[in-house]
């Protein structure tokens, strides 16, 4: 009973530090109060807005990409995970 107590909790651990290491928490900062930051449908400014965040906005930052020197991370909303897009990395603070 025990030992299989042990396998159900490590099995749980396992399974919930997971979940990290396809996103990390982040939070939009640095826009400023009256701006917001850009969701773009990909990794540059070429790319369509798909909506603005106000700074405090928690976000899933997934992979980063490089282009033009710039540093892009792929992200999802917090709260409405299905919402995906790309925004400039230097407005991602870790939480």
């Amino acid at each position: 009973m025990l030992r299989s107590t042990f396998l159900v909790v490590l099995l749980f651990m396992l399974v919930a530090s997971c979940g990290n290491l396809a996103a990390d928490r982040s939070v939009v900062e640095g826009t400023g109060p009256d701006e917001l930051l850009k969701l773009r449908s990909g990794p540059g400014l070429g790319y369509g807005v798909i909506l603005g965040l106000p700074d405090g906005t928690s976000l899933n930052r997934h992979d980063c990409v490089t282009e033009v020197g710039q540093l892009w991370c792929q992200v999802s909303l917090t709260t409405a995970p299905q919402i995906k897009g790309y925004v400039s990395a230097d407005y991602l603070a870790t939480r």
